[in-house]
């Protein structure tokens, strides 16, 4: 063990030590044994408990083991399952859908003193509407409410409202409605078959609207709180640490095959503080730290605890179209196949925090719906084609071709170093005409946006793009189309005619087809190639041998399902020292 890591483990153990004596109940006591009990480390202070205000996974991990939503991806297969709805039905023209919902799932309060919960009342379709309306109240500043605007019908109006004139009546404006306590009707602006792939989304679930006007931000204070999820929240210190104790209030049928009572999680500054705890056994899962990273990788005895996630965050090159020399697709297309992204990451990422990686040539990733294989559709790298087409853009050997602005995060400069000596080495580029900066991340944004003229904006910049919701439309149309809004300002073309297509259909392989020539069209010998699509992030994390479930499906998109993992709580407790 690193010296470092030894001095954080004393600290780190003996405070941890104290936190993990969450306060249990009569009946635990009698028993001489805890709940059992899952111990997990996370990096992310926890900010909120709020489903429509939610932006990052460490409140959504809370929030949607908290709260149900209409329906939920399943742990094991990724299909869409109901959940608080049982079925429901899309009009004609695509643009109504309408939800049935169960009428036996309850709200109820946890009480920490007491250690015991209450049934308050069940949950309706108006908490439904509810819910939707208020993702679309601009007053929330929620990072999601544009995700509703662009697809709910009227919700673009509600968001436009001036802040200071917002009254109840302009809830109304949006196109969603309970129609009785069991039927919701939610109204499109357009035919969206994606759609359905949003819905078990953590902004869109049920919220009880009487205890958020009552309490206004402190509806979910611990105590206060009213949730419908398979656990409740039994304690929380900001910034330090939070308990979940299991709801067994909930239908059976909507209760999850696990065995875990309770969830502890401690915050923690990098997984240097954490890894400590993994070794002592005080943490059941844990990140891997750099430093450590290749030791867990060659060391057999982690063998059965290790596990990469690739997730689905696709990183890449963008290229700036509405200036030269990028307005010409044979100078995109000689860029993009003269990118090694296997050598990249081999000889880049693999040594840096973001290993382990995948690359990739299309923009869709392996695994979400709508998304070719992972090397079925798209160029690649292909020197003896780069060149061709450089030659087609008007520059032969790189000869003429103008200086380049490429920007880069700020601990990302080897990036750029990797692209410019790769372009030296296929295309025959002057190194000394691709001027690299790496920006600071608070000022990168306002350099990209594409409301700048063109010629203040750089030639080329690099970004990730982590999926909203898991369908090839999050891709190809909310970044790629050509209304997105992205910095590329990519020129409408035939392709967007098939994104449009593609979205509105509720065909599933109708929708599969169109992706896969969506995709073809952008990164085929033919095709645009708006950006380098480089690789797919992935993460390296450590589990112990006691803890048991569906790891390599669920979260996969979304977060973990807690209620459907287990603990061996003899062989958790006797590594703990009992």
């Amino acid at each position: 063990m690193h010296t470092r890591l030894h001095s954080v483990a004393l600290l780190v153990i003996a405070a941890l030590l104290l936190l993990s004596r969450v306060p249990v109940s009569a009946g635990d006591r009698a028993r001489q044994t805890e709940p059992v009990t899952l111990y997990l480390a996370r990096l992310v202070a926890l900010a909120t408990y709020d489903p429509q205000r939610a932006d990052n996974d460490h409140d959504i991990e809370a929030i949607d083991n908290l709260f149900l939503g209409l329906a939920d991806r399943h742990p094991i297969t990724g299909e869409i399952v109901p959940e608080l709805a049982t079925s429901w039905t899309v009009s004609e023209d695509g643009r109504v859908w309408t939800f049935y919902l169960r009428d036996d799932v309850p709200w109820v309060r946890w009480d920490p003193a007491a250690q015991a919960s209450e049934v308050i009342r069940y949950v309706t379709a108006q908490d439904a509407e509810y819910a939707f309306k208020r993702l679309c109240d601009p007053r929330l500043e929620a990072q999601y409410t544009s995700m509703a605007a662009r697809i709910i019908q009227g919700c673009p109006a509600l968001t436009a409202r001036p802040l200071d004139q917002i009254t109840d009546a302009d809830y109304d404006l949006v196109g969603v409605r309970a129609l009785d306590d069991t039927t919701l009707e939610v109204q499109l602006q357009v035919a969206a078959g994606y759609f359905l792939s949003m819905v078990p989304i953590w902004s869109f679930h049920p919220v009880p609207r009487e205890i958020i006007e009552e309490y206004g931000e402190e509806w979910t204070n611990v105590g206060t709180m009213m949730t419908n999820g398979p656990y409740m929240l039994d304690s929380w210190t900001p910034g330090v640490q939070y308990a979940l104790v299991r709801n067994h209030l909930l239908p059976a049928d909507l209760q999850g095959p696990g065995n875990i009572e309770r969830v502890v999680v401690t915050q923690h500054a990098t997984y240097l503080d954490v890894y400590p705890l993994y070794q002592s056994n005080l943490v059941d899962a844990t990140g891997v730290p750099p430093p450590e990273k290749q030791a867990v990788l060659d060391d057999e005895r982690y063998a059965d605890q290790r596990l990469i996630d690739y997730g689905y965050c696709v990183h890449y090159f963008g290229f700036t179209h509405d200036r030269p020399p990028f307005d010409n697709v044979h100078a995109r297309r000689a860029f993009a196949a003269a990118f090694d992204r296997q050598r990249f990451v081999d000889e880049v990422i693999a040594q840096g925090i973001l290993s382990p990686a995948v690359p990739v040539i299309h923009f869709t990733p392996p695994g979400l719906f709508g998304a070719p294989p992972i090397d079925e559709v798209g160029v690649g790298f292909d020197p003896d084609y780069a060149l061709e087409q450089l030659a087609l853009a008007g520059y032969p050997g790189c000869e003429g071709f103008p200086e380049l602005r490429v920007l880069v995060w700020e601990k990302a400069g080897v990036w750029g170093e990797f692209l410019v000596d790769r372009m030296e080495e296929v295309l025959g580029c002057d190194p000394d005409r691709l001027r690299v900066e790496a920006v600071q991340d608070e000022l990168y944004f306002s350099i990209i946006d594409p409301v700048l003229p063109p010629e203040g904006r750089p030639d080329m910049w690099t970004l990730v793009w982590c999926p909203d919701y898991p369908d090839a439309n999050n891709y190809v149309g909310d970044v790629l189309g050509c209304g997105s809004g992205q910095p590329f300002n990519r020129p409408c073309t035939a392709i967007d005619d098939l994104i449009d297509q593609a979205a509105a259909a509720s065909d599933v392989l109708t929708r599969t087809d169109l992706y896969r020539d969506i995709e073809d069209r952008f990164f085929g010998p033919d095709g645009e190639h708006p950006m380098i699509p480089m690789f797919m992030s992935g993460t390296l994390s450590l589990h112990k041998p006691w803890y048991n479930g569906p790891f390599g499906t669920d979260g996969v998109f979304g977060v973990p399902h807690f209620d459907w993992y287990t603990i061996d709580q003899a062989a958790q407790l006797a590594a703990r020292g009992g």
